[in-house]
């Protein structure tokens, strides 16, 4: 008797690109790569880079710098033959740009987190980990035409050293949850029904809280929405050549281009120029 025959899902390489240093944010780093394995699918390969000099200034010129280099590195990815590329920062530095570079789909967490918030609930908060983040946030919801929806950003204020300490110490742990949520309730007398937290360090700190809400509105942790994304995104393009647009904002550009900006940021495109965990 005939039957069907089981096709097992090809692996999906997976380049999660994070804006910290492997060395200095090492409490946040080793963390992230063990989480993010244990979201993804048991047949994706997810490689998580870092970024030496790290974005510690918090000013528009290093998200300049870390931008570049993110570019480079998306150019890199799709040469090794992955799949799917994620900028694992919140204000998506270089999103654009990569995505209109590369074939392969590019995914931002802050992009991928608003959108999914999106089906979650009416109205969007966002609740950062310092106040220098705000204007950038707002700025990144007008870019992405979300005003309507996305209608507060709010900020706690944690400095990246205070935030490695929370992973270890639970005191720590404990006041920086109860100032993100401090920060949040306000929101709720808005209407905000779904609050994101927007950035890598308090999505993994706050990970382990399954439905984790406040007074009833839903908290989105991002960093399975982005791996999730790239990995669906993937899926899409195998299965019937779904893929980025390029008409308009994200055509690509003529191979002169690509190599002109490959000299010019010929070191930061360096596999070495983060140090990899493969996980």
């Amino acid at each position: 008797m005939g039957g069907q025959t089981v096709t097992h899902p090809a692996a999906t390489r997976i380049w999660y690109q994070s804006f910290t240093d492997p060395v200095d944010d090492e409490p946040y780093f080793t963390r992230l790569g063990n989480y993010l394995q244990s979201v993804s699918r048991a047949e994706s390969e997810l490689q998580v880079r870092g970024i030496r000099p790290s974005d510690h200034f918090l000013h528009p010129i290093t998200e300049f710098r870390c931008a570049a280099q993110v570019i480079a590195n998306a150019i890199t990815a799709e040469r090794e033959g992955y799949d799917a590329f994620v900028i694992g920062h919140f204000q998506d530095a270089g999103l654009f740009e990569a995505r209109a570079t590369v074939e392969i789909p590019v995914i931002g967490l802050g992009e991928a987190s608003m959108l999914n918030a999106c089906t979650l609930g009416r109205k969007i908060g966002l609740v950062t980990i310092n106040p220098v983040f705000i204007p950038y946030l707002e700025d990144q919801v007008a870019r992405y035409g979300l005003e309507r929806r996305v209608i507060e950003v709010r900020a706690v204020a944690a400095q990246v050293d205070r935030l490695n300490r929370a992973f270890g110490d639970e005191r720590e742990f404990r006041l920086l949850r109860d100032e993100f949520i401090r920060q949040a309730e306000p929101m709720l007398d808005l209407g905000i029904d779904v609050i994101i937290l927007a950035g890598g360090y308090p999505m993994l700190l706050f990970a382990t809280e399954q439905g984790f809400t406040i007074n009833g509105a839903m908290v989105v942790n991002g960093l399975p929405v982005a791996v999730a994304a790239a990995e669906t995104a993937v899926t899409m393009r195998r299965l019937n050549g779904t893929c980025t647009s390029r008409v308009g904002t994200y055509a690509l550009p003529p191979q002169e281009a690509v190599a002109e900006f490959g000299r010019a940021f010929r070191s930061t495109a360096a596999p070495e120029a983060g140090s990899p965990r493969t996980i």
